[in-house]
């Protein structure tokens, strides 16, 4: 089998005549081999023996046909090497042993060091390097999702430990969004050079924030993330997580080339609130997957009809794969989406006579 880049293409916004697919999440519980696996390991455990995590990352690849690996880990993964005493609690999530609340405690983070506490990490890229493929994208959790962790000590749905600290010590909030961003660029510097070929910066909660407050206290740090990787040749993604619709006018600076979409904004109104020079992903509602087929098919039929509208797109989800989706339907939309894009775009390409 030769090498599938369709994936980098459509980063690219270069020419395809079938659509990527991949999905958040896709190495998870809704698949009963992984499952099998996890009642022998720990999220974390599995992490930590790269044959395994290289093992789980493409198991998604083989099952489902997908057109890119997302590596097998968690954001919380990189701030061990800081000092956080973190556990990954079943039903729970991150659960943090030693908050950040103090300037004192984010004065004692210490730098990332992948070489020394994260090289299980490093060693799976190399392996996956080697035997997929596909492109492989790796990632890392956003500052301002990564510190609504460190500061709550767990999942929150209000962030108001969170707010409280932004809001009333600035001066520390910008020292901790300083820490993490060099963390985020050390940590997603390592992996490319291992050989991941794009990189994703998940900031799942950060539409918890208002627009104002999100171009005051989080966007200049994810500028200058994206401004040290732009040396990189390989893509860079920006999924502002869920109902981050009115945040996407604020990052037509950012030097990224991939915005992820939610399901609550249509396409074509994230591509215009982005402006033109992005390619974008997303963004089926993961819970349709619950629905028949003929509705699944449906709503992704509606959404790669938008998608196919300009280059530079990549159908996913508009959040994470969930323990209950059928494996079964999953495989069957895969096959619908390069299906029907593949007629689709054969279709425009003729018209246009290129």
């Amino acid at each position: 089998m030769s090498y599938n880049d369709n994936f980098i293409k459509a980063c690219r916004k270069e020419q395809v005549d079938t659509l990527p697919v991949w999905y958040m999440r896709q190495a998870g519980r809704y698949d009963p081999d992984y499952r099998k696996i996890k009642e022998k390991y720990s999220l974390l455990e599995i992490c930590k023996q790269p044959e395994l995590a290289a093992e789980v990352t493409m198991m998604p690849i083989k099952k489902l046909g997908v057109d890119a690996a997302i590596l097998y880990s968690d954001i919380m993964n990189p701030v061990a090497s800081l000092g956080i005493d973190f556990d990954i609690v079943k039903n729970i999530g991150p659960v943090i042993h030693n908050p950040i609340r103090t300037a004192q405690d984010v004065e004692a983070l210490r730098p990332i060091d992948v070489e020394k506490d994260l090289s299980h990490i490093i060693e799976t890229i190399r392996i996956l390097d080697k035997q997929l493929e596909v492109p492989l994208i790796s990632f890392a959790g956003a500052p301002f999702t990564i510190a609504s962790y460190l500061i709550e000590g767990k999942p929150s749905k209000s962030y108001i430990r969170t707010k409280q600290l932004m809001y009333s010590e600035p001066k520390v909030w910008y020292a901790l969004m300083d820490k993490l961003g060099d963390m985020v660029i050390t940590y997603l510097r390592s992996h490319i050079a291992a050989g991941a070929k794009a990189v994703q910066v998940f900031d799942s909660w950060v539409g918890a924030l208002s627009p104002s407050d999100f171009q005051i206290y989080v966007l200049p740090t994810m500028k200058r993330i994206f401004k040290e990787l732009a040396d990189l040749k390989e893509p860079k993604i920006y999924f502002p997580g869920v109902s981050s619709g009115e945040l996407l006018p604020y990052l037509s600076d950012l030097q990224a080339d991939v915005i992820g979409l939610d399901w609550r904004i249509p396409i074509s109104e994230g591509r215009r609130r982005v402006g033109e020079k992005f390619a974008v992903q997303g963004n089926l509602d993961p819970y349709v997957l619950t629905a028949p087929m003929s509705v699944i098919e449906r709503q992704a039929k509606a959404i790669i009809d938008e998608g196919t509208q300009q280059p530079g797109y990549i159908f996913n989800l508009g959040h994470g794969l969930f323990p209950e989706a059928s494996l079964e339907k999953l495989k069957e939309l895969t096959v619908f989406i390069h299906e029907y894009s593949h007629s689709l775009l054969t279709k425009q390409t003729e018209k246009s006579g290129v």
